[in-house]
């Protein structure tokens, strides 16, 4: 059989994407045979689609760190044709070949059954950027955090996937979310996903000059990271967390260890690349519960899988606000 697929070539320095027909050989090894349905876009797409990081080594090579679609075929007594799943994570796309195809290969290990009540397009409405969301909500929750007006949760980078999908579950969830973004003709949309205010963020921006300043947040969900991220934490209120979900503001973090010491603030990484197989479950169970479709649905664009290498400079340069979702049908 064969299947089309958006592959990347390498020369020299140079990636190049094209849609291409390949035959089931050219498959990558695996247990599970799944019809891709969808996939979604995220930054790190845009990066793998621009030849940009090295998070590439062997071409050529089909990107799409996520998928959603039905069992063709397995040999994972857990799997059976027609089950309908979702991928995050594993590297997928990135070392294995992943969702921009008709078709994928990919260990039953890795593979989570979609919930009840969730859409193959839902999930990927969801995806990469919101399965962290909710791990970055969970994992405050874990640590205290409750819902209530004088629990202000702050989400950074709110405009984006992961921040817009944050504010989506956490405002379902009841918590007072604060919205924090580069975009404040945004806010009515914001405010219309759940969230209770909008803030600029330059408030966030400028480099503290006391190592504490006044309590503010219950928590946070930084989708960022970077200056604003160490900005964040001189804002913490005693014993409170932050869940550091995104890099899109760099990798370094000018702080002290005084919001640690002092105020007892806990830093909770999220990382949804090697995240164990129970607690995918856990977290797709607890989006199933809260996702409100008509909310998700007004945060989406779609697009078709021969145009979606044309978005990866907007993506890069932070033009694209939501979620955008890729046909493989």
């Amino acid at each position: 059989m064969t299947f089309n697929a958006l592959l990347l070539e390498q020369t020299d320095e140079t990636v190049t994407a094209a849609m291409t027909e390949l035959g089931d050989d050219r498959l990558p090894e695996g247990d599970v045979t799944v019809a891709v349905e969808w996939s979604s876009l995220n930054y790190k797409d845009g990066m793998i689609l621009s030849g940009l990081g090295r998070l590439v080594r062997k071409y050529p090579h089909v990107p799409g760190v996520d998928l959603a679609g039905t069992v063709e075929s397995s040999d994972d007594d857990r799997y059976r044709q027609g089950d309908r799943v979702v991928l995050t994570g594993w590297r997928v796309g990135e070392t294995h070949w992943g969702g921009y195809s008709e078709r994928a290969r990919v260990k039953g290990d890795w593979l989570v059954p979609l919930p009840d009540g969730l859409t193959t397009r839902q999930a990927m409405s969801v995806g990469t950027a919101g399965f962290a969301a909710m791990q970055g909500l969970l994992a405050l929750e874990e640590h205290g955090l409750e819902p209530g007006p004088d629990q202000p949760l702050l989400v950074t980078g709110a405009s984006g996937g992961l921040g817009s999908s944050a504010v989506l579950f956490a405002g379902a969830a009841g918590h007072h979310v604060v919205a924090s973004t580069g975009r404040l003709e945004n806010a009515d949309e914001l405010t219309a996903l759940g969230a209770a205010e909008v803030i600029d963020r330059g408030e966030l921006a400028e480099n503290p000059s006391r190592p504490l300043l006044s309590e503010r947040w219950a928590g946070c969900v930084d989708a960022v990271g970077g200056d604003t991220l160490a900005h964040i934490l001189t804002e913490m209120r005693y014993g409170t967390s932050v869940a550091a979900c995104g890099l899109a503001g760099g990798n370094g973090l000018a702080t002290t260890v005084i919001p640690f010491l002092l105020r007892g603030v806990n830093l909770l990484g999220i990382d949804s690349v090697l995240c164990p197989t129970q607690r995918r479950r856990t977290v797709w169970n607890r989006i199933a519960e809260v996702v409100d479709a008509a909310k998700l649905e007004s945060l989406t664009t779609e697009v078709e899988l021969a145009d979606v290498a044309a978005l990866a400079p907007e993506i890069l340069a932070g033009k694209v606000k939501g979620r955008v979702v890729v046909s493989c049908r």
